[in-house]
């Protein structure tokens, strides 16, 4: 019997042995949610894409505008100091910059503006029926805000990114103004 437990008790050693600890990310733990599965919107090169064009990368999604003057450019310039710190595997992540502002975020704007932080990034875009479509399915909120001059408006929007692992699942919502750290730290993980 003290030979069947201690057997017993070996086996139990060895199988955790074997086992991986949990995840402990520095980021707000999405794994497992149900939302934000896929979107079909169009780049700032003008290719069509959904999230299956990204497989095998780590995603940082942001939804935004152009014209935003303060939450925007500064997760944009993180994202791009992220980047830098993950050196070569920078190649192994993507991040997307969506407009919540259609009908001023143009192609071409977009063009201009998103590789400005760096060439690897991407601008999408859709009509104003495909952004609230990503909007409900990524749970983001936006609204035009309109401004003192006539025509003139800025967008409230949702001001946190999203993270995706390489196979396309919902991981991480990373608030703004943290700075890159967290950031690494936790696509480091995503990319072990």
């Amino acid at each position: 019997m003290k030979k069947l437990l201690a057997l017993a008790l070996t086996f139990l050693l060895l199988a955790a042995c074997g086992e991986k600890p949990s995840v402990q990310f520095q980021n707000t733990d999405l794994t497992g949610a149900s939302f934000g599965r896929d979107f079909a919107l169009t780049d700032h090169t003008g290719k069509p894409r959904t999230m299956a064009d990204f497989k095998g990368k780590v995603v940082i999604m942001f939804f935004g505008y152009t014209q935003c003057p303060d939450v925007c450019p500064t997760t944009m310039a993180e994202m791009s100091a992220v980047m830098k710190e993950l050196g070569p595997q920078a190649g192994q992540v993507q991040v997307l910059f969506v407009t919540v502002d259609p009908e001023r975020d143009t192609q071409q704007l977009l063009a201009e503006y998103v590789p400005a932080f760096d060439q690897r990034f991407l601008g999408l875009r859709g009509t104003a029926e495909q952004t609230a479509a990503v909007g409900k399915e990524f749970k983001v909120l936006y609204s035009k805000v309109p401004g003192k001059e006539p025509g003139s408006y800025s967008m409230d929007h949702t001001a946190a990114s999203y993270v995706f692992d390489k196979q396309g699942k919902i991981r991480l919502l990373i608030r703004p103004g943290q700075g890159p750290a967290s950031t690494v730290h936790d696509l480091k993980l995503l990319l072990s």
